[in-house]
């Protein structure tokens, strides 16, 4: 026998039933413990995606309210075709808010025919983010996107 060894064969061994039975209720502990972490980082990744999707739903609004503005022919028209368009193009996309649009209509009467002209549009609207319950994440998201339109520099405005 090595000398060095001896201390390890005096011990007595334990019976594998009398470990298991220490041991018994820890995996569940542990997932108890755990199991907030991974929930979490799910419903990150689904607020992630939510956000992601809606601003490309906005965006997309903001350049239909901007092309739609574009091609009409007096300022009030233009508002009115700008709006509608952005509200369909959000409610198409099933995006659940209250779109603010704002269209820029002072190129129509400010610049002479024959100049380069452009009418912009703004849509913001506030993406909901309660129901994923996660503890610190806000109740809405505001996005907001930007899209001008050239007007026609031969038409009569």
């Amino acid at each position: 026998m090595i000398p060095h060894m001896t201390g390890l064969t005096d011990r007595p061994r334990e019976e594998p039933s009398q470990v298991f039975r220490a041991e018994r209720g820890n995996a569940a502990l542990e997932l108890v413990i755990l199991a907030p972490i991974p929930l979490a980082l799910l419903g990150l990744v689904i607020a992630a995606g939510r956000i992601t999707v809606s601003q490309g739903s906005v965006d997309a609004a903001a350049r239909d309210a901007a092309r739609q503005a574009s091609i009409a022919l007096t300022p009030a028209a233009a508002q009115t075709a700008g709006l509608l368009s952005a509200r369909a193009a959000l409610r198409q996309d099933g995006l659940d808010c209250s779109p603010a649009v704002t269209i820029d209509t002072s190129q129509f009467t400010s610049v002479p025919v024959g100049r380069p002209a452009a009418v912009t549009a703004v849509v913001s609207c506030a993406v909901p983010l309660a129901n994923l319950a996660l503890p610190g994440l806000p109740g809405t998201a505001r996005l907001s996107a930007m899209f001008t339109s050239p007007l026609d520099i031969y038409r009569s405005r």
